[in-house]
C-alpha cells in the first residue's frame, strides 16, 4: 500500500482532514504530520516533518497545505530530493508529475475550493513521471 504523508499549518487544517479521509477511501495509507488544529503555527516545522518522512523512505509522496501553498512549497524545496509543486489547477499537477517528477503537492486552501483540490490531488496521484528528456533536467535540480 502506498504511503502518503500529509501536513498543514493552521490555514490548511480543515482541508487536511478532508483530504486524509479522501485518500483513505482511495486505498492509501496516510501518515499525518500535523498540525492538529486551526490554532496558529509555523508552517516550516510541518514542511520539515513531511519532507523528512519522504527522504527517509517512510512515505512515497506528500501533500502540504497552507493558506496559499506558497510558504509550504518554499520550505519543502529547501530539501535536496524534494520536488514540491504548487498546483492551483489540475493541469499543473499533471505536468509537475510527468515532467518534473514532483513528490510533494502543495495546495492553498484559501484560494482553491475543496472539490477542485480533490481533482488536483487525483491528477497528481494518477500521473506518472515520463522520464526521457525530462530525466536529465530533474537530475540537475538537486544542488549538492
Amino acid at each position: 500500500m502506498t504511503k502518503i504523508a500529509i501536513a498543514s499549518d493552521h490555514a490548511g487544517f480543515e482541508y487536511k482532514s478532508a483530504i486524509t479521509d479522501y485518500l483513505k477511501k482511495r486505498g492509501y495509507e496516510v501518515i499525518d504530520f500535523g498540525t492538529d488544529s486551526d490554532k496558529s503555527v509555523d508552517y516550516p516545522v510541518y514542511a520539515k516533518k513531511l519532507c523528512s518522512a519522504i527522504l527517509s523512505g517512510q512515505c512515497e509522496k506528500g501533500v502540504l497545505l497552507c493558506g496559499t501553498g506558497i510558504g509550504m512549497s518554499m520550505a519543502a524545496n529547501r530539501f535536496n530530493g524534494i520536488r514540491a509543486a504548487l498546483c492551483p489547477i489540475p493541469e499543473y499537477a499533471k505536468l509537475a508529475r510527468e515532467h518534473n517528477n514532483a513528490n510533494v503537492l502543495c495546495l492553498g486552501s484559501r484560494f482553491i475550493d475543496i472539490n477542485t483540490t480533490l481533482r488536483i490531488l487525483d491528477v497528481f496521484l494518477d500521473s506518472e513521471f515520463q522520464g526521457g528528456r525530462h530525466e536529465n533536467r530533474v537530475n540537475q535540480i538537486d544542488i549538492q
